[in-house]
């Protein structure tokens, strides 16, 4: 099974740029992607459906119209479908959908972004503790899970470009970095990733400013996090920057189930 995870910064947008192109290309079994910034009755999905993606769950906010949004694409019929975590104060910004898909359940996530001041970033807060319980809770009936998305957050001075001028910056603020720490030491979960790839610099987010990604000056702020006793099941992960339909790049996980 591949399992691909993009930010797509506007589905429309993406569309536009060729995302219905790529992904024919890309023989995705489970796409997740997130910041839809949109609603399906606001999108044409022709070119998705016509290539077998007709399974579509979406989650977008209702807080306000162009914001967030996480949408799941697949070619099979998932078996449960979940929008959001029962938690309204996160639910009404389309943060999260779950999928399951035989014993492995998916959560396709769009993490807070804290940037905009203090009062988000303590919301951020709040989110990152209320869901790290939520998938404690619920592994104790679906032990094999993983949490794919935009988390936000840098882990560890590996993951961007200028750790040293962004200790201050949300996404790399030491509170962050340690709930980070804390997730994967307690959700069961690990950073597929950087278990396979420990020394490996990749990025999955760029600046639009100061011609950042031409120049590689990024953030690794997506992540597949899987639990532990399927990590033996990996093939391959990796990131494909050369998708450039969006500030972010997609990250591809091959997994056998």
């Amino acid at each position: 099974m591949r399992i691909v995870t993009y930010n797509v910064n506007g589905i429309r947008a993406a569309l536009r740029k060729g995302l219905a192109e790529w992904v024919a290309e890309s023989d995705i079994d489970v796409l997740c992607l997130q910041e839809t910034k949109a609603s399906a009755e606001q999108v044409d999905m022709t070119e998705l459906e016509a290539l077998g993606y007709v399974h579509q769950q979406w989650h977008s906010a209702t807080s306000k119209k162009g914001y967030s949004g996480v949408l799941t694409l697949s070619r099979i019929a998932p078996d449960y479908v979940q929008e959001g975590i029962g938690m309204e104060a996160y639910d009404r910004e389309g943060r999260v959908v779950r999928t399951d898909f035989g014993d492995l359940t998916i959560f396709n996530c769009y993490f807070p972004n804290g940037g905009q001041g203090e009062e988000r970033q303590n919301f951020k807060y709040r989110f990152l503790d209320d869901f790290l319980q939520y998938i404690k809770d619920l592994r104790q009936e679906r032990p094999n899970v993983l949490v794919v998305g935009d988390y936000n957050i840098a882990h560890q001075e590996i993951d961007l470009h200028d750790p040293k001028r962004n200790e201050k910056s949300s996404g790399f603020l030491p509170d962050e970095r340690a709930w980070m720490t804390k997730w994967f030491a307690e959700s069961g979960l690990g950073d597929v990733f950087r278990l396979k790839h420990p020394e490996e610099v990749a990025y999955s987010w760029w600046s639009f400013r100061a011609n950042a990604r031409a120049n590689n000056k990024g953030w690794r702020i997506d992540y597949h996090s899987l639990n532990y006793e399927w990590m033996d099941r990996v093939t391959s992960v990796q990131h494909l920057p050369d998708a450039m339909h969006s500030d972010h790049c997609p990250i591809a996980l091959d997994l056998t189930t």
